[in-house]
């Protein structure tokens, strides 16, 4: 992931005008955890920054944009590509890129062999999942349903869910979600 994250949670919080605690408190992280996210001290989970981002209200694809947000159109090409360049076993892209303040979150994501997000995890929200390539597995309250490619499937957030990959082959997906309002 991004090595600037936690700089760019520091400096959101501080512009919310939000403690340590505060933060600690919404996301029942602890605060020497945030701290040492903040200091680059310690990673991050994509389950973590995605707590981290519902209490900052933002998009968790705001800590990883290198461009600065604009509300205007913005044409992505060949975003598969830069996702096959990367050495993570959990990559994804922020598709939304220029647009400030989103009123979703499309993320193209990839998982590798036996990868996850981590632990299921529940959300406000809403998610619609796309499989572009290779058999995902979606885990929606301990009941695991297999997507193919082309295949689709749209769920509450708040239900405790995860993406899993059980396959020997690379996973690629398409992951839009509602941001909170």
């Amino acid at each position: 992931m991004d090595d600037l994250i936690g700089f760019k949670i520091k400096e959101l919080r501080k512009d919310r005008k939000l403690t340590l605690k505060q933060i600690s408190e919404k996301t029942n992280l602890s605060i020497s955890f945030l701290s040492q996210v903040e200091r680059l001290k310690s990673s991050i989970t994509l389950e973590s920054l995605k707590k981290i981002s519902d209490a900052l209200n933002v998009n968790p694809g705001y800590f990883f944009s290198e461009s600065e947000k604009k509300a205007k159109s913005t044409i992505i090409r060949n975003s598969l590509s830069e996702l096959n360049s990367r050495p993570s076993s959990f990559i994804y892209k922020d598709l939304s890129e220029n647009i400030e303040n989103p009123l979703f979150a499309p993320l193209l994501v990839m998982l590798k062999p036996g990868e996850n997000r981590g632990s299921s995890y529940s959300h406000q929200g809403q998610e619609f999942l796309y499989v572009l390539e290779g058999t995902l597995t979606v885990l929606i309250d301990d009941e695991e349903h297999d997507l193919h490619p082309l295949d689709c499937i749209y769920l509450d957030s708040a239900t405790p869910h995860n993406w899993i990959n059980h396959t020997d082959a690379d996973v690629k997906f398409l992951c839009v979600s509602s941001n909170p309002i």
